[in-house]
């Protein structure tokens, strides 16, 4: 099972003067929400997390959600042998996270931790499910602490582009 959670930055506040009714989709990726996100396995207790302060949080979820969909080409889909491989690169670093799908698995490595780290192993089922509803539950707890964010057509987009699955 897979937990993916993020905390919002003190230090790095989003503008005072933003009207989040009608940031455009630059700002809401790039410029807002800045904060930390990570990646949990539950059941080997182990996970992947930044530690920065400056991840721009809706710009994770959205791309964890493309990025799952990259994963997911093969037209044979949990039964392929043959590796799709996706990359999140933090605008801010050189660090990146790796994807690679094999069969319904996808193991998750991070450019930060040791090379004898073991990746994150987990079922691109249920990464797709995760993903998804980080990105809704992170939509809904942005909306009820910005007034007019939830006016916002593109997040409209974004939700109707990946609804909960």
């Amino acid at each position: 099972m897979i937990d993916l959670g993020y905390g919002l930055s003190r230090r790095f506040p989003d503008p005072p003067q933003t009207d989040y009714r009608t940031a455009d989709v630059r700002a809401l990726r790039h410029d807002l929400f800045c904060g930390d996100v990570y990646l949990a396995d539950t059941e080997t207790d182990r996970e992947l997390s930044t530690a920065w302060g400056w991840v721009p949080v809706l710009d994770f979820a959205w791309a964890l959600c493309d990025i799952v969909e990259q994963l997911d080409r093969d037209p044979l889909g949990s039964r392929s042998h043959l590796a799709q491989h996706a990359e999140f690169d933090f605008t801010e670093s050189t660090d990146r996270l790796r994807f690679t799908r094999r069969f319904g698995w996808v193991e998750i490595t991070a450019d930060w931790t040791g090379a004898d780290e073991p990746p994150l192993t987990v079922n691109h089922g249920a990464l797709r499910r995760e993903a998804r509803d980080f990105l809704h539950d992170l939509i809904a707890d942005l909306t009820d602490m910005h007034e007019g964010l939830g006016d916002n057509p593109a997040l409209w987009q974004l939700q109707a582009r990946f609804p909960r699955v």
